[in-house]
């Protein structure tokens, strides 16, 4: 495994700028290792694949886990607000860094990873292929 560590600063939109960086960096196969850092805008899809849910408030990144198929992320985060609630679902475009976001993701160099429409799912899933 090959790894990547960057920060991400204010103002930063956190899925698209993850996916920016594995496609400038080539890499096809990815998994998120560790994302720590906190944002000012949320927006989540939730269970069921229907209904997302935007915040404009304070929230840190308690966790996040996901795949990185050549520059399409599929990634699950959980944000908590100021009461320490927390809030999860799929990681949406719109999701704006505060004042940073360190991300360390490995490279999955034995693999290859696409996404393909699966008609059962109605989603392009992911197709994971050794290399």
């Amino acid at each position: 495994m090959k790894e990547y560590a960057f920060r991400l600063t204010y103002g930063s939109d956190l899925k698209t700028e993850i996916q920016n960086y594995c496609i400038h960096h080539q890499i096809s196969a990815a998994v998120v290792i560790s994302l720590v850092g906190c944002v000012y805008e949320a927006k989540l899809r939730m269970a069921g694949g229907k209904i997302v849910k935007s915040w404009k408030e304070d929230f840190e990144i308690v966790s996040c886990t996901g795949t990185i198929s050549s520059g399409k992320a599929h990634l699950h985060v959980v944000f908590s607000d100021v009461d320490g609630h927390c809030y999860g679902g799929h990681l949406q475009e719109g999701c704006f860094v505060n004042s940073t976001c360190e991300v360390v993701l490995g490279e999955l160099e034995s693999y290859d990873f696409t996404r393909e429409f699966d008609e059962t799912t109605g989603y392009n899933e992911i197709v994971i292929t050794k290399k």
